[in-house]
């Protein structure tokens, strides 16, 4: 390397006095250091030249160009003179990158010297470490190794990249891509390397190999190692290809002999399309490859192998599949199949028409397009479970999660407002838990109602939900004897038919007595009752972060308010509160509000005005409330009515007060006349007397079911507990 004498550091360049415009210089200062031409480039430093001028084409500097022709005396000049060791070409990488590129130990440990970061990336999440294994600089990667590099950083790439799941890859992954034998030999034996580690889009390293390298002795070679070293045989790449369908694909019988040597090797698993490896091997008319997978038990099942072998006019494809029971016509056409579910409908159509190896009873495809959401272990999927279009639960067979959803499946009953359990599989490893598939999750259902028009202002929708939460979990306490202890809008579930489904028991519990499981589970409802009467406006994980006394300030109403405080407050008998809590008027639909009423009004110590009675002094509210929707009632009657109602008191003078009680006997007495011919005028100015006194009156139906709901009053409330327009009794749920 060229060495010449270097400025006093001490020294600082001064502008050009030449006349030579300084652009001109910048570019002449790139072209020698390019050429290594160390003194011209010091002339034209000390004439003014930018020492961290970015040339045009990809934003090269002068020392990007000096680490890149590997001039550490000229990078030393450089740095002497100004330029920046953190300076970014347009794609992001920096000096300290380009020498990992070009493999200069030397030139890594003066920039590190110079404020250089050894994991620092360009804008695709290339590092220095990354860059070594790329082009097999072995020396540059045991010094970055020793200088801190991550050997399991994951590309971190642009967010736009990252949407459509580019980078993640590891210096493992360059390394098999490339057919690097060596690089990949020190980075598992000397750096400890995860052969298993994916990228964004799941695919390891031995997929990248055999996604990428043609030549059969580095597959080989490449291929060895990492599966020596356990690579997950039966991981995925583009397009669902499994290691073996890619060896297949590319013609490497080698690699399909090694690959079949392995214990957990899936024979007959397939691509997005449906298709196995035996399959590929017969379209490709790879001959040696197809017997030796039909030796190996390959399914001949798969589609109809004799018409391929046949339209390829491969007589011995054809005579080598029918040695090994492949018939025709496998396969059913599927083309007139519909699936029951709109939502899930194009990929479940998809799933029935692909061949895919049974599990059990189960047929199923892990693969992003038929995953309905994420869990903490292994997602749920589409299946067709003996041919039920089911979601599927995935865990280790040995998760305790697991064990608690299937034993909490197995205690709900066909007809129920949880999720109905068809059945369970055991695979490599893995648990499949499968149930009802439903369409949407609570949170989806909010969304898609909260702009909808409302006729009347009863909300009937939220009632109707809440109720089918209510009894859902009712019904998990009391029948099934489970606690759920994950109540939340994802967990909760819209089928088909448009009915409310309760799901996801991991971590739900078997009851043994202790009330506070019972209660984590009345809380978490005390906040699901305002997000949906809320329509999901307040985010649940809100409102799980609110105190139970702010949850309860921000209630719409009264009479939620009350609700809520009974879901936090449950009392002693906490087993049996929901069912009771199915009683509250918030399930009241506002003729039955209007019918209680009326049937309290119609108590003769009411209707009588006995004042010493024991419903009026227990109707009768201590000072004067202002708050209160029924406070100064009269006033708040349509004039003409009250005038009406009135008439008939002019006698005695006993006209209507303003007490709770008068108010109740005035609601009765109008019921009770209202559609008589004489009263039309009266009519069209009520309507409808269950909305009128409703929406005039909000706060007096809670108000009179929290002064009677512990007398024998009560016998006027609803006796059933849906809303009160009829259904199951609460002992029948």
């Amino acid at each position: 390397m060229e060495t010449n004498s270097l400025p006093d550091p001490q020294e600082r360049p001064t502008p050009s006095s030449n006349g030579r415009p300084s652009g001109d210089n910048n570019h002449l200062l790139i072209k020698a250091v390019r050429k290594g031409d160390i003194k011209r480039v010091q002339q034209l430093l000390e004439e003014g030249a930018d020492v961290n001028f970015h040339g045009e084409e990809g934003g090269w500097s002068p020392l990007h160009n000096a680490v890149k022709v590997e001039r550490e005396d000229i990078v030393r000049l450089l740095l002497q003179y100004g330029a920046d060791p953190c300076l970014r070409k347009r794609n992001g990488a920096t000096p300290f990158i380009v020498a990992g590129i070009v493999g200069h130990v030397g030139l890594l440990k003066l920039l590190l010297s110079k404020g250089s970061q050894v994991n620092e990336c360009d804008h695709h999440g290339f590092t220095a470490f990354m860059e070594a294994a790329w082009y097999g600089k072995v020396e540059a990667l045991r010094f970055l190794y020793e200088n801190g590099a991550e050997v399991n950083l994951g590309r971190e790439t642009m967010e736009d990249q990252k949407k459509l799941k580019k980078g993640g890859a590891t210096a493992l992954m360059d390394a098999a891509k490339r057919g690097h034998v060596e690089v990949l030999k020190i980075l598992l034996d000397e750096m400890g390397a995860d052969v298993n580690a994916c990228d964004n889009m799941g695919r390891n390293a031995l997929i990248h190999a055999l996604s990428n390298l043609k030549k059969s002795d580095v597959v080989m070679n490449i291929t060895h190692i990492l599966l020596a070293h356990g690579a997950n045989v039966n991981g995925r790449g583009e397009e669902g290809k499994t290691p073996l369908i890619l060896a297949v694909e590319h013609d490497h019988l080698n690699v399909v002999k090694m690959l079949l040597e392995q214990e957990h090797i899936e024979i007959n698993d397939t691509d997005r399309e449906g298709k196995t490896a035996l399959l590929w091997a017969v379209e490709l008319q790879l001959m040696e490859i197809a017997e030796l997978l039909c030796n190996k038990g390959a399914s001949t099942d798969c589609r109809d192998l004799i018409q391929v072998a046949r339209r390829l006019y491969n007589s011995s494809l054809e005579k080598l599949l029918l040695d090994h029971g492949a018939r025709e016509d496998d396969c059913p056409s599927a083309e007139d199949w519909e699936p029951q579910s709109a939502h899930w409908g194009r990929a479940l159509k998809h799933l029935h028409k692909i061949y895919r190896p049974m599990i059990g009873k189960l047929k199923i495809f892990i693969d992003e397009e038929y995953k309905i959401a994420d869990t903490s272990e292994g997602g749920i999927y589409l299946g067709l479970y003996e041919k039920q279009e089911v979601a599927v639960k995935r865990f280790h067979e040995d998760s305790t999660r697991g064990q608690n959803e299937v034993s909490c499946l197995r205690s709900i009953r066909a007809t129920s407002h949880l999720v109905t359990f068809y059945g369970s599989e055991h695979h490599g490893g893995l648990l499949y838990v499968c149930v009802l598939l439903c369409e949407q999750t609570l949170e989806m259902h909010l969304a898609k109602h909260r702009e909808e028009a409302v006729e009347s202002e009863e909300d009937e929708f939220s009632r109707d939900i809440l109720s089918c939460i209510f009894k859902a979990v009712a019904e998990l306490h009391v029948f099934c004897g489970y606690t759920h202890q994950d109540l939340q809008p994802q967990n909760i579930l819209i089928d088909s038919k448009n009915a409310v489904r309760l799901a996801d028991f991991d971590k739900s519990s078997k009851w043994a007595g202790e009330p506070e499981k019972i209660k984590n589970d009345l809380e978490a409802l005390g906040r699901l009752v305002l997000y949906v009467v809320k329509k999901g406006d307040v985010p649940f994980e809100t409102l799980k972060t609110q105190s139970n006394e702010e949850v309860i300030q921000h209630s719409p109403n009264e009479e939620i308010q009350n609700l809520i405080q009974h879901l936090f407050c449950p009392g002693e008998n906490v087993k049996d509160h929901l069912r009771d809590l199915l009683g509250h008027p918030f399930f009241w639909s506002w003729k039955n509000r209007y019918r209680t009423l009326k049937d309290v009004g119609n108590e003769s110590d009411i209707k009588t005005r006995n004042r010493k009675s024991r419903i009026l002094q227990l109707l009768q509210p201590g000072p004067p409330d202002r708050s209160k929707s029924f406070y100064q009632w009269t006033s708040k009657i349509d004039k003409y009515v009250m005038e009406k109602m009135n008439e008939f008191y002019k006698k005695n003078g006993n006209f209507y007060q303003d007490t709770v009680g008068d108010l109740l006997k005035f609601i009765r007495n109008l019921g009770e006349h209202i559609d008589e011919q004489k009263n039309r005028i009266m009519k069209s100015k009520i309507q409808d007397p269950s909305q009128y006194f409703q929406k005039n009156f909000p706060d007096l139906i809670i108000y009179i079911y929290t002064k009677l709901q512990n007398t024998e009053y009560k016998k006027h409330f609803p006796k059933t507990h849906n809303g009160g327009d009829g259904g199951q009794q609460a002992s029948q749920l």
